[in-house]
């Protein structure tokens, strides 16, 4: 059997095409290699989204989304993390394992701490023990389903390190007991300009929506901030915040060619825009079609995802039996 990929998609808000591009083509991709589990982190999300009906409708749009892009439930583990309470019980042991100057120095918890520090405020102001206790879920998410490798960027690394660490000390104290597992770095993450010219982030309002009214969509490319040069003035593509997201949908040859025409002047920046703005409605076309039928079908997703979460349990029910067993809570016969 092949080994275990495990990605969590938090469901924060609408995907984008940096989101695409970063992390869901990436990710759907780890199927040819592993056998690949993905959750949607509903529970993660209680630390920043306190509206129910919010945070139930993103649920139902992320999963339409990864459907709509591609991710097939009969090849992989697809589950909603509240659907697991195995997870949640893990999480409750890993915590008395884990020491408190580890969460201390958890990324997310530093920098809200520094920040309040920076504004004259207690270290602490606003802090949930969601927000704190965090790396110790995400811990429980990883190891209890015995994955191998964590696909993440440089900025998660840590939290795969948290879930090691974790785990190497009930194993040491209670013998071999949960398997370690490895960030799998995704080296060649890419940073996709907004269209302001910062990275694509919900946090800027900068996005461009994977799947948003035509008309929405469109305003947001010819939004795409450009320079003031002259079309028949030469350009460099790799300065050009257009080019920098059409590279990565447009075929070879059209990237050669519109590169040509950047470096011996004669390109338009409403010619790029609008060529990228096709580009991008052909490209997501079918997916579009897919996404609005299932939005909206709550009783197909929630199908879906309990047939993944059955599967999923499958898998995590024996890794917390054995870690019961070996640290003294289920008594041997």
């Amino acid at each position: 059997m092949n080994k275990i990929a495990l990605t969590g998609i938090k469901p924060t808000g609408t995907p984008h095409i940096g989101n695409y591009l970063g992390m869901i083509k990436p990710a759907l991709g780890l199927v040819e290699t592993y056998r690949a589990f993905y959750f949607i982190a509903d529970y993660h999300a209680l630390t920043t989204v306190k509206d129910r009906n919010r945070l139930n409708q993103l649920v139902y749009e992320i999963a339409a989304t990864w459907l709509a892009l591609g991710l097939d439930p009969d090849r992989v583990v697809f589950y909603r993390q509240s659907d697991i309470p195995e997870i949640f019980e893990l999480a409750w042991i890993l915590s008395c394992f884990t020491p408190k100057g580890l969460l201390n120095r958890a990324h997310a918890y530093k920098a809200v701490t520094d920040a309040n520090k920076q504004a004259g405020k207690n270290p602490d102001s606003d802090v949930n023990g969601g927000l704190y206790n965090y790396p110790v879920l995400m811990a429980a998410d990883i190891l209890l389903f015995g994955s191998h490798v964590v696909p993440v960027g440089l900025d998660q690394k840590q939290h795969v390190e948290i879930a090691r660490d974790i785990a190497a000390a009930i194993n040491h104290n209670n013998g071999r007991t949960l398997l370690e597992p490895e960030p799998l770095i995704r080296e060649d993450v890419m940073t996709i300009p907004g269209v302001d010219g910062r990275k694509m982030s919900k946090n800027y309002d900068n996005t461009i929506p994977i799947f948003a009214d035509p008309g929405v969509i469109k305003k947001r490319v010819m939004r795409i901030v450009t320079d003031s040069r002259r079309p028949e003035d030469p350009n460099d593509p790799e300065r050009c915040n257009v080019f920098a997201i059409y590279r990565h949908f447009a075929s070879k040859s059209d990237v050669e060619r519109t590169r040509e025409k950047y470096i011996k002047g004669g390109l338009a920046y409403s010619e790029i825009k609008k060529e990228l703005l096709e580009i991008l409605q052909k490209t997501f076309c079918q997916a579009n079609k897919k996404y609005n039928t299932l939005v909206s079908d709550y009783d197909r997703i929630d199908r879906i995802l309990n047939r993944g979460a059955e599967k999923a349990r499958s898998f995590g029910i024996p890794v917390l039996q054995k870690v019961r067993r070996n640290i003294g809570i289920q008594h041997t016969r």
